[in-house]
C-alpha cells in the first residue's frame, strides 16, 4: 500500500527514468538495424518487434488503473499519458516500417496489398484511433472536450481488443505470444467490466 506523497522533484526523477526506460526497446531496435543484427529477413523482424513493443505499452497502459487501485496510491495514473505516447511511438514505427520498408511509399502497393491482407485494414483503423487518442491526451484539451473525452479515450478498449485480433490475423504458427496478450487483456477487460457493461447500457430518457 502506498501513501507517502512524492515531492515534484522526486516525481520529475521517478517521471525521467521512466521515459528512459520505455526508450530502451527502441534503442534495441536501433541497435541492431545499423548493426545488421535483424536476422534473414530484416523487414519482418521489425515490423514485429515494434508490433509487439506496441502491444505490450498499450496492455501496460490499460493496466495503470488496477495497479493504482492494488496500490491505493493515485501514483501509476501519473505515468498513464506518457505510457499511452509511447504506445502510439511505437505504433507509428510499425506503421512507418510498413510504408517505408515494406511498401516503399508506393501508393499502388498499398492499394494491391491492402485488400488481400484485411489485417492491416484492421492495424490501420486501430492507428486511426490512436491518432484521435494522442492528439487529444493534453490538459488543454481534456478542458476543452469536458466530458466528451473520457468517452473517447474509452476508444483504448476498442484498440487494445483490434490489437490483439491484428496480431491473432498476422501470426501463422506460433500463437503463444498472441495467446499471452489476449489473456491479459481479457483480465483487464474483466477489470474494468463494470464501466464497460455502463458504456453498453443503452440510456433511457425519463419522461
Amino acid at each position: 500500500m502506498v501513501r507517502k506523497r512524492l515531492s515534484k522533484f522526486q516525481l520529475g526523477i521517478l517521471k525521467t527514468a521512466v521515459f528512459s526506460v520505455c526508450l530502451i526497446p527502441f534503442g534495441f531496435i536501433t541497435w541492431d538495424s545499423v548493426n545488421n543484427l535483424l536476422g534473414a529477413d530484416p523487414i519482418q523482424t521489425l515490423h514485429f518487434r515494434t508490433g509487439d513493443w506496441t502491444l505490450r505499452f498499450l496492455l501496460i497502459t490499460l493496466s495503470m488503473s488496477p495497479l493504482q487501485r492494488l496500490l491505493k496510491s493515485p501514483l501509476p495514473i501519473r505515468f498513464r499519458r506518457m505510457l499511452g505516447l509511447f504506445t502510439f511511438f511505437y505504433a507509428s514505427m510499425h506503421l512507418l516500417v510498413w510504408l517505408v520498408l515494406d511498401q516503399s511509399l508506393s501508393i499502388d502497393n498499398m492499394l494491391e496489398d491492402v485488400p488481400e491482407s484485411p489485417y492491416i485494414i484492421l492495424g490501420l483503423l486501430a492507428y486511426s484511433m490512436l491518432i484521435s487518442l494522442a492528439a487529444t491526451s493534453t490538459a488543454s484539451m481534456m478542458r476543452r472536450l469536458g466530458g466528451t473525452w473520457f468517452t473517447l479515450h474509452k476508444l483504448i478498449y476498442v484498440i487494445a481488443i483490434m490489437g490483439v485480433v491484428h496480431f491473432f490475423w498476422l501470426t501463422k504458427l506460433d500463437y503463444i505470444e498472441p495467446i499471452l496478450y489476449a489473456v491479459v487483456l481479457a483480465c483487464l477487460l474483466a477489470f474494468r467490466w463494470p464501466m464497460i457493461k455502463s458504456m453498453l447500457k443503452p440510456k433511457t430518457n425519463n419522461v
